[in-house]
């Protein structure tokens, strides 16, 4: 039997393959020790329906759980940072937004040797060696905020560290894609996926909550109250989780995908969606309390909220109106919501920054679905043949990876740009003003290659 094609998810970040079946059709599952399972074959409904469904939600949930983590980790210097100063830290504005910045571009940078992960070690494997390196950022983090006198330098390394858990998605988006039928992969990496998001929203939530201790904070318990989770997390991969023998994934797709301009392209336009998600979930406990001391950060929690919620949304407009329609009217959105929030700064007024961001929020995730459901219907436009059409569907899979990756690096552009504006003009109205200007030129993009009617695409609805 032929391996089929990789294939594309639209709520997913990383390639997604089916796995090659090695076994007869309705042959059954052997199971070996270190719980491998040979002869997968989610297509095969006798397999599926008997015995391979159980299997495949019982991995999902254990992966939603370590993913949440992971996406929670990545993200606790987003919370952490802004409460150092009561911890007896003397930063710089700048040194701020760098802790913010760089677990961002050292997630973003493991995204793609993460998707690889699971094939070489198989995905319980990865599962539990995954969960238990968020005990290196967490403990490491718990350790350095206990002496204000640390260093810059040591600060900025454990920080980095969190990216290790941006590195999780896309193992666990990996991972899960191979256990579901093609009819049933996208709910179950949008569960996935969504679940990993909202782990922003907790750990903005949470932290502000756990680390008060009378009249200061204990800021050590940011990080330690993930090590009991993080080993359960371990314990419960290792427990009920499987590896499948003949998960395999295609690194060429990498390869065809990064000749592809189109590659390109969308990866520029996934910066200003989920690019923007990342890295205004980042900053926007910082600017709450640096702009607004009278508000506590924890409710900073509903942008990354909101914005994981919809993400799904705009998927489901994409299928209906068009992908490209989607993301030109996302980044409109996005505009407004950024002018608005620069007026709301100038008048001082919380209510109408935080309405602002939240309508940001819900733009960012919006653009994240339909961005995702451009991917396979650019590739697919013009396929001549069979032998075409499975060209293109490697460069799509290949495509998603590489945008994936790419669109994370928002997370450390736009702390970056918002150190840089205030060490210039003393705020960050310029930066946000930048913003604005960056989601046109996207726009724009997005409208003269996939939509204009005279664009190679022509009336295609991509």
């Amino acid at each position: 039997m032929a391996q089929p094609l990789a294939t594309v998810d639209p709520q997913a970040s990383t390639p997604t393959a089916v796995p090659t079946p090695v076994a007869a059709p309705g042959a059954p599952l052997v199971h070996r020790p270190g719980r491998w399972i040979d002869g997968w074959d989610p297509q095969d409904e006798g397999q599926w329906s008997t015995v391979g469904r159980p299997i495949a939600r019982r991995n999902l949930i254990l992966s939603i759980f370590a993913e949440f983590l992971g996406f929670a980790v990545w993200a606790l210097w987003s919370i952490v940072v802004p409460q150092l100063p009561a911890a007896g830290f003397a930063l710089s504005v700048d040194q701020m937004f760098w802790l913010i910045a760089v677990p961002s571009l050292v997630g973003a940078t493991l995204r793609i040797p993460y998707t690889f992960a699971v094939p070489l070690f198989g995905g319980r494997n990865w599962t539990i060696v995954s969960a238990l390196l968020l005990l290196v950022p967490t403990i490491s983090l718990a350790v350095v905020v206990q002496n204000p006198d640390t260093s810059f330098g040591v600060l900025l390394g454990v920080a980095a560290l969190a990216g290790l858990g941006g590195g999780n998605f896309a193992s666990s988006m990996a991972n899960i894609s191979f256990f579901y039928p093609e009819r049933e992969k996208g709910r179950a990496l949008g569960l996935n996926a969504a679940g990993g998001n909202l782990g922003t929203a907790a750990v903005q939530l949470a932290v502000p909550l756990v680390i008060v201790s009378g009249a200061g904070v204990a800021l050590e318990r940011a990080g330690l109250m993930f090590v009991p989770l993080a080993i359960l997390a371990a314990v419960l991969a290792g427990r009920w989780m499987d590896n499948l023998s003949h998960a395999k994934s295609d690194p060429r797709s990498y390869g065809v995908a990064a000749r592809q301009r189109h590659t390109w392209i969308i990866s520029f336009i996934y910066i200003g969606t989920f690019g923007s998600f990342i890295g205004f979930s980042g900053v926007f406990p910082t600017l709450i309390k640096g702009t607004f001391p009278e508000i506590t950060a924890s409710v900073a929690f509903l942008g990354a909220l909101v914005g994981s919620v919809a993400r799904p949304l705009g998927g489901i407009l994409a299928d209906r109106l068009g992908g490209a329609r989607v993301t030109i009217a996302a980044f409109a959105v996005m505009a407004a919501g950024v002018v608005s929030a620069i007026a709301a700064l100038r008048s001082h007024s919380f209510g109408a920054f935080l309405a602002s961001f939240l309508v940001l929020f819900v733009a960012t995730g919006a653009g994240n679905g339909s961005v995702y459901r451009m991917i396979p219907a650019v590739f697919r436009h013009g396929a001549t043949d069979d032998e075409d059409r499975a060209r293109r569907a490697r460069s799509a899979a290949g495509c998603l990876g590489i945008a994936g990756a790419v669109g994370a690096f928002g997370g450390f552009l736009i702390p970056r740009g918002f150190a840089i504006s205030t060490s210039q003009t003393g705020n960050i109205q310029a930066a946000l003003w930048v913003v604005v200007g960056m989601y046109a030129v996207m726009a724009f993009v997005t409208w003269a290659v996939y939509s204009r009617r005279g664009s190679s695409f022509g009336q295609t609805v991509i």
